[in-house]
């Protein structure tokens, strides 16, 4: 194994399960439930417009593992393995001399109770997860899996027990360099209840508190789940805390890179008749922020940020080389002034229940769905507009406005947006259907205003 320097810093990576962006106090969540993200991403980066590339939690982890496309890694919907000749983060740090390890949820491999094999675990050398974490604990019932394949049952609360298992993680391998993934299922719903069971007692503080408008305004089933939501986000960020407090204790806070990030967000069932796979700002607008290394001090990135981005920016924070063929751009150019070419948008598939792509640019949000029946498995020859949201008048996407005459130059420029993005993806170039065109009483947008 190549050897490191031992002053390489160390990377860990928390990553949490369907949360909306809006839980943090940076974007007006009033009920302080991220005090600890907040102040991480005060002192070090804070990606402040931040979205996944896939609403859904497999393919999302596929393009976070490698800096790849779910169109690319072949993992386009939930069941599909990551295959084995992919390069992951576990590889690359790997080569490079780090410790690698995995705790938690994994969702990349078939089957949702037993162990995963050696050869599906993405190259990390330190194992303690289980594919499916829903299936196989509940809120108070942790079962992982380790190296050996075997069953490990944690005590305590299931976000307590996974902080366990990475401080140990931490302190046996302080003396060299590590990569650690920390996986958490919350604040997920835990699917044999449908429910969001948070730790005993704090489903009550948070029920009847404050709704974000487009909750408000919507309904689905938020009234019913929001405060246990609330309640399992609360206790995420006290399990950052405790991370954050065992890594000063043990010196290495200030030579630790550490992303919080999650895979897709949450719009219960307001959407669509469940959680996420949609092309909406509750569904892929996630908290993301960095600490550590080239991060400290960094302010507020303003641009858009995929998923994508996060994989080239780990391993160049890290001083290792970013590789060609990742998808993604590190962000760390931006934080230090040095670009001013950065993507005008971001872009997003959905390739289950739904097969639909998206376009989302500062001002504008524009998205596509395949007709039943002309899918054939991740994509589509053939696409209808469905949606096109202006973010600037309506940032809850409550008013439709595709099919407008007055907006018809801005989709228009959107449906070039979101074809270019798809072919630079990999995808061939489809056809896209404008839906019928509608009268309005406001007035034409303008080519600037498109532009924006």
């Amino acid at each position: 194994m190549p050897q490191t320097d031992k002053n390489q810093p160390n990377v860990i990576v928390f990553f949490t399960d369907q949360q909306r962006w809006d839980t943090s106090g940076l974007h007006g969540n009033p009920l302080d439930l991220m005090p600890n993200f907040d102040r991480m991403a005060q002192q070090g980066t804070h990606v402040r417009r931040s979205f996944t590339c896939q609403p859904v939690c497999g393919p999302a982890r596929s393009c976070l593992q490698t800096g790849l496309y779910a169109t690319t890694t072949g993992c386009h919907r939930n069941g599909i393995p990551l295959s084995p000749n992919l390069k992951t983060l576990a590889h690359h740090f790997g080569d490079a001399g780090y410790n690698t390890g995995y705790i938690g949820k994994w969702h990349l491999h078939t089957g949702s109770t037993g162990a995963v094999p050696q050869e599906n675990r993405g190259g990390y050398d330190y194992w303690l997860a289980s594919n499916v974490l829903e299936m196989t604990s509940d809120a108070y019932q942790t079962r992982l899996f380790d190296n050996d394949g075997e069953p490990v049952d944690l005590p305590g609360y299931r976000v307590d027990a996974l902080t366990d298992a990475v401080i140990r993680y931490v302190d046996r391998n302080k003396d060299d360099p590590f990569y650690l993934f920390t996986s958490y299922i919350e604040p997920h719903h835990q699917n044999h209840l449908d429910d969001y069971p948070p730790p005993d007692g704090y489903r009550e503080r948070y029920t009847g508190k404050w709704i974000p408008p487009d909750l408000a305004a919507l309904g689905g089933s938020t009234h019913q789940h929001l405060g246990g939501y609330y309640g399992m986000v609360k206790r995420l960020d006290e399990a950052l805390g405790r991370l954050l407090d065992a890594l000063k204790s043990l010196d290495l806070l200030d030579n630790t890179i550490i992303l919080f990030t999650s895979d897709h967000g949450c719009h219960f069932k307001t959407r669509n008749s469940e959680y996420k796979r949609s092309c909406h700002e509750s569904s892929i607008r996630v908290p993301t922020a960095f600490h550590g290394a080239d991060f400290t001090g960094g302010g507020q990135v303003q641009q858009l940020v995929s998923l994508v981005d996060l994989p080239p920016t780990l391993l160049d924070a890290a001083g290792l080389e970013v590789p060609d063929e990742m998808q993604g751009r590190s962000i760390l150019p931006l934080i230090r002034g040095e670009t001013d070419d950065w993507q005008e948008e971001v872009f997003v598939q959905i390739s289950e229940a739904q097969i639909g792509r998206s376009v989302r640019t500062q001002r504008w949000k524009y998205c596509v769905d395949a007709p039943k029946g002309s899918a054939t498995g991740a994509g589509s020859d053939v696409y209808v507009e469905q949606y096109l949201y202006d973010l600037q008048a309506d940032p809850y996407e409550l008013r439709n406005l595709i099919g407008l005459r007055s907006h018809e130059t801005v989709s228009e420029m959107m449906r070039e947006r979101l074809i270019r993005r798809m072919v630079e993806a990999g995808e061939d170039a489809p056809t896209i259907e404008p839906v019928p065109q509608q009268g309005s009483g406001q007035r034409r947008v303008t080519e600037g205003e498109a532009r924006s």
